[in-house]
């Protein structure tokens, strides 16, 4: 992998970027995997291989400024994802502040970004199984917007249907920003990030 600008070394400390979704072919293209399309997407830019499987997740690891660097999807389902997180975290000894979560959000609108350093599960389910199994909430997450069901659809339906093609285009572009804002944050920390890139596809 080519190194990506003037980096800082900071001990080797390992990251950990997980990104949340469901396994199996037919949830791939679904709105509750677009933690999964964000690995996918930075493992492709930065020439990570994802093919490892370890603690009941898909890995692939690299180096980013002088770290480690491993990429995870869970292949719990969702909702145990903290299954995952805990075991690699565990094995890799990766400290919290080197913790990022990638997932969707239904109360933002589709492809706004929010990264913040800490705070509850919002009610996803996978979020809220990592913080029961790490015993905090003490870890940076970024959080995709999806937006919100039309009508009275039931969020649960909602977020298991794919993107629409209007929203494959908007998803698409937001991937690109995915990518900036996890860089920033290995490279400046979380805040900077927020600053960054806290926002939609016009504030960028």
């Amino acid at each position: 992998m080519k190194p990506i600008g003037n980096l800082p070394t900071q001990e080797n400390t390992p990251y950990l970027i997980v990104g949340l979704g469901n396994p199996g072919r037919e949830y791939r293209q679904n709105r509750h995997n677009v933690g999964f399309m964000a690995v996918d997407h930075l493992a492709q830019k930065l020439d990570i291989r994802i093919s490892r499987l370890q603690s009941k997740a898909l890995t692939g690891s690299g180096s980013f400024g002088g770290n480690k660097l491993v990429l995870a999807k869970p292949q719990t389902y969702m909702n145990l994802s903290g299954q995952s997180v805990s075991g690699l975290c565990n094995f890799y000894k990766v400290p919290l502040d080197h913790l990022l979560v990638i997932h969707d959000d239904l109360d933002l609108p589709t492809g706004t970004l929010r990264l913040r350093p800490s705070g509850g599960s919002g009610g996803q389910k996978g979020v809220a199984s990592i913080i029961e199994r790490l015993g905090t909430q003490d870890f940076a997450r970024l959080r995709i917007g999806i937006g919100r069901p039309p009508g009275q659809m039931d969020p649960a339906d909602y977020v298991l249907e794919d993107f629409t093609p209007v929203e494959r285009e908007v998803i698409a572009l937001t991937l690109e920003r995915v990518v900036q804002a996890v860089l920033t944050f290995l490279r400046d920390g979380i805040h900077s990030a927020m600053n960054q890139y806290n926002g939609g596809l016009r504030d960028g």
